[in-house]
């Protein structure tokens, strides 16, 4: 996939269409009450992103949104007004051909989509159609975990991107939410959720470290909502990811906080970044690019620790 462009023309005109729109005019799902058809996982080989004549190098960046709860703010800010800056600030600091899967999180005990899966883009309107196809189930559990290592699993055994199998350039995962993660993915979860034979469960750290091998691995921690600066919700995730935990204080500057994050990591300059910024954004994102900066990995580096943002 991936084989159209970024065009801001078309982004404005897709904006300004949302302006008067409800949230189910625009995740016309909603009304439905089910997930579409074209992102349930179950029996998904792969998701592919490939290089092409107007892409030749292209960049694999998986973003998963929390859906349950108040987390469904999220999606819908992006759909209606920060696609732009998530897109405009990869390409005007020097990500030039990034192709962006929009996924879904959910809660694989008690939701019945646990798990959403989109395609790799390039081009506004498939962009735009991936994201708001997305079915905002709300649900969750009732406790402070969801299943974000769904998405670990799924770029780990079923994306297959030609940054890394062609040129040994990780691709990125986000996932983005307020609680902690399940430990533990039951195999007869799986079964029904993927379509996979009777195995063994599959832990959070197994399934990062599958993920890490390709994806340079990050979450999003919202810090607001019920989970604000919550010592057992971020000692989970301090522990398990470190450094690549990123804590957000505004759900707002998710879409540039994604973009700075991939800019940096490929050793785009920070004034540079910054200086596409208002000031108030400019100043939060600089917090978090002073410990990012130092981290800068290399191919092969999976270390880890915390960036605030």
């Amino acid at each position: 996939m991936g084989y159209t462009k970024w065009s801001d023309d078309a982004y404005d005109y897709l904006k300004t269409s949302k302006t008067s729109s409800s949230v189910n005019d625009i995740f016309t799902n909603n009304t439905k009450g089910v997930a579409s058809d074209k992102m349930i996982p179950f029996g998904v080989k792969f998701r592919e992103s490939r290089d092409s004549d107007i892409h030749p190098e292209s960049l694999s960046i998986a973003v998963f949104l929390d859906v349950t709860g108040s987390m469904g703010k999220i999606p819908e800010i992006l759909a209606r007004e920060k696609l732009g800056a998530l897109m405009n600030t990869l390409i005007d600091h020097g990500i030039e051909h990034p192709q962006i899967l929009f996924g879904a999180i959910g809660d694989h005990i008690s939701d019945r989509f646990p798990l959403q899966i989109g395609q790799f883009e390039s081009g506004t309107e498939e962009l735009d159609m991936w994201l708001t196809e997305i079915y905002l189930e709300g649900g969750g559990g009732g406790q402070n975990r969801e299943s974000y290592t769904l998405a670990w699993l799924f770029c780990a055994r079923h994306t297959s991107c030609d940054c890394f199998e062609k040129r040994g350039q990780k691709s990125f995962v986000f996932t983005i939410g307020d609680e902690m993660a399940w430990d533990v993915l039951q195999q007869a979860k799986l079964k029904d959720l993927m379509g996979y034979a009777q195995g063994d469960d599959l832990t959070d750290k197994q399934l990062l470290d599958e993920a890490l091998r390709s994806y340079h691995v990050f979450h999003i921690h919202v810090n607001q909502g019920s989970y604000n600066n919550d010592p057992e919700v971020l000692g989970y995730w301090k522990g398990i990811l470190g450094e690549r935990l990123i804590i957000l204080d505004d759900y707002n500057l998710v879409a540039e906080t994604i973009a700075s994050t991939v800019a940096v990591i490929h050793g785009i300059d920070m004034k540079k970044v910054l200086s596409s910024f208002d000031a108030k954004t400019a100043s939060m994102v600089e917090n978090a690019l002073v410990n990012v900066k130092k981290t800068v990995p290399t191919k092969t580096d999976n270390d880890s620790g915390v960036f605030k943002l």
